[in-house]
């Protein structure tokens, strides 16, 4: 995952214009708030089967990340496995910087 990706990741925090956590990033998808959700490299399969497949059921794009240490730190928590990006120009970024390396 590029620095970008995670740059842009923690900007989105700041903002508070992500849902963090398997819980909150699968209600998100469930309201339609959640335009790209980014998992943990290490996830578990419960994060694979409640997240992943609800959102590549709901056409929303899943982004492969660092571990979940890497992931929660970037935005200032501890492990987090899922984080669904909410602002459209912050999902718009990551997943340009995410397709470019």
């Amino acid at each position: 995952m590029s620095s970008r990706v995670l740059g842009l990741l923690g900007l989105a925090a700041r903002a508070g214009a992500i849902t963090i956590g398997t819980s909150a990033t699968r209600a998100g998808l469930q309201r339609g708030a959640v335009r790209v959700v980014l998992v943990a490299g290490d996830r578990s399969l419960r994060t694979e089967e409640k997240v992943e497949r609800l959102a590549r059921g709901t056409g929303v794009p899943v982004v492969v990340g660092p571990d979940a240490v890497t992931l929660g730190a970037r935005i200032g928590r501890g492990a987090v496995q899922a984080v669904g990006i909410v602002g459209p120009g912050f999902a718009e970024g990551i997943l340009a910087a995410g397709s470019s390396g």
